[in-house]
């Protein structure tokens, strides 16, 4: 119980209890015990999504929807029960909204590809913010340079906030889609969403969430949120990498056609003609990451197995902690100081390359991530090349940032 938050505490969440179930948290880096502060880039995995994943390929491996043997009927069971769970994990309405995809970027390829690339003509507009990851900029590029549509952005302030206001101004007649994310992955920003969807559904604009660093930190409801579509992650959310969740709401992907061909999309094929199959399955070709799913499908009941206020006060803790430590270290500076953030602390430190930090923590069994977390216009919203980012998941500790500042002391002696 020491490592745990008093919050923590309080409300139930049982951090050591947490941590066990994580077996790779009981390795060492360099002899030192593993202080895994990555998280944004990718959690790690308990031993129930493990033992799941395993039990497919040991018990039930084979294909789904296609066999009538029992391996296949047992695969495709499990397949579409973690749908179910997923469905209700976000509260959407019905399973035929939930597609099964590589991942975030996957999903968002998909909507620009089947949705967006079809309703578009030169001159309209597509609306981001300035936070985006690059998966939620370069999709609408492609768009744009393939329609003559023009990509427009919502600055954002010193602190890392987009200027609602801004965003309100920018929808005009013009704008045919929005895309924004729920959380910022390069400083935790936590965009108020459900007030930039009302305005944009109030203009009748489409709109996409790139909830991918959301769903690991809070409770998503998308039929409160009011957004179209919605895409999340498996592998950062406790789940396995190569699978992920595109939700759309049934009215609109029912009109939709698919963007990849083959497998399991279809209901008939003659040279004459393709029948496509019912929804979700039209835009899930091919054999799909089937123990990716079910791992996912675990990971879920995992979470959901969690007192989410616990979670997020717990988070919100070591943000606050770290972002003390990490300000009381000489020359280091917090780039991102939204009033809401989740499960990130992003920072610099005067004449020292974060790469070079990250080295050195490495050898303290630190791991962080440096670089630009593929989102280099937010880089260069702040006139940097890089940071040194730090986030968080539901078994880090108070502990481990205290040695995050004990790292970056020592980083401080080495570079003088």
């Amino acid at each position: 119980m020491k490592h745990q938050t008093a919050a923590a505490a309080r409300e139930g969440l049982h951090v050591n209890k947490i941590r066990a179930d994580f077996p790779i948290l009981a390795r060492t880096v360099h002899g030192k015990p593993l202080a895994y502060l990555d998280n944004a880039a990718t959690s790690q995995k308990p031993s129930s999504v493990i033992t799941a994943m395993n039990e497919y390929y040991t018990a039930m491996n084979s294909n789904i929807h296609r066999g009538v043997h029992s391996l296949s009927e047992e695969a495709t069971a499990a397949y579409e029960k973690s749908r179910e769970l997923v469905r209700r994990f976000i509260h959407a309405e019905s399973m035929r909204e939930i597609i099964f995809v590589r991942g975030t970027t996957e999903a968002i390829n998909l909507v620009a590809s089947s949705f967006v690339h079809p309703s578009v003509k030169a001159g309209d507009e597509i609306l981001i913010t300035a936070l985006e990851h690059h998966s939620n900029i370069v999709p609408w590029q492609l768009v744009c340079g393939r329609t003559g549509a023009v990509l427009r952005v919502v600055p954002i302030t010193d602190d890392g906030e987009v200027m609602l206001e801004e965003f309100a101004a920018r929808l005009t007649p013009k704008t045919k889609f929005v895309a924004i994310a729920h959380v910022s992955n390069a400083l935790g920003t936590v965009n108020p969403v459900k007030a930039m969807v009302a305005l944009a559904r109030e203009r009748g604009i489409p709109v996409l969430v790139d909830g991918a660093q959301a769903v690991p930190h809070m409770p998503v409801d998308v039929q409160e949120l009011g957004a179209d579509f919605y895409a999340f992650s498996g592998h950062k959310m406790y789940g396995p990498t190569g699978v992920g969740v595109l939700y759309g709401r049934e009215e609109v992907i029912s009109g939709m056609t698919p963007y990849q061909g083959g497998g399991d999309m279809i209901k008939s094929v003659s040279f004459e003609k393709t029948v496509y199959n019912d929804l979700p399955h039209r835009f899930e070709a091919g054999t799909p990451n089937i123990a990716g799913v079910i791992g996912l499908g675990e990971a879920i009941r995992y979470l959901s197995g969690l007192d989410w206020r616990a979670v997020e006060e717990h988070e919100a803790d070591l943000v606050a902690y770290c972002t003390t430590v990490v300000s009381g270290i000489p020359g280091a500076r917090i780039i991102g100081t939204a009033r809401e953030k989740a499960g990130v602390v992003s920072f610099i430190m005067e004449g020292i390359h974060p790469h070079d930090i990250g080295t050195i923590l490495d050898q303290e069994g630190i791991a962080v991530r440096t670089g630009h977390h593929c989102a280099q216009p937010v880089m260069e919203r702040f006139s940097i090349p890089a940071t040194v980012r730090a986030s968080f998941a539901i078994y880090n500790t108070r502990e481990e940032v205290d040695r995050l500042g004990e790292g970056l002391r020592k980083v401080k002696e080495v570079f003088g």
